[in-house]
């Protein structure tokens, strides 16, 4: 295998470095991943580990200007309980 330097080797962080990283707690960050809104992670065997630049991309994603843009598309806005969804 090929020497990896660090200038091409992405860092990883565990799931309180990151919650700490986005001044999130870990349990917010657990369920951002249930709920498949929150930044892309990766399992090392049974490790949830996320790369610095994955969270920086999510936060690049989550930018707005005005409270009316929409979300992202892709993500859902709010938890939807598909009441509406129900048969009458």
């Amino acid at each position: 295998m090929d020497n990896i330097t660090d200038s091409n080797w992405p860092r990883f962080v565990r799931t309180p470095e990151a919650a700490r990283l986005l001044d999130l707690s870990p349990r917010t960050l657990e369920k951002h991943r249930c709920d498949g809104t929150g930044p892309i992670y990766h399992k090392l065997g049974g490790r949830v580990v996320y790369a610095v630049a994955d969270l920086q991309a999510w936060i690049d994603a989550s930018a707005r200007q005005s409270t009316s843009e929409p979300a992202t598309p892709g993500l859902p806005a709010s938890r939807d309980t598909g009441a509406a969804d129900a048969p009458r």
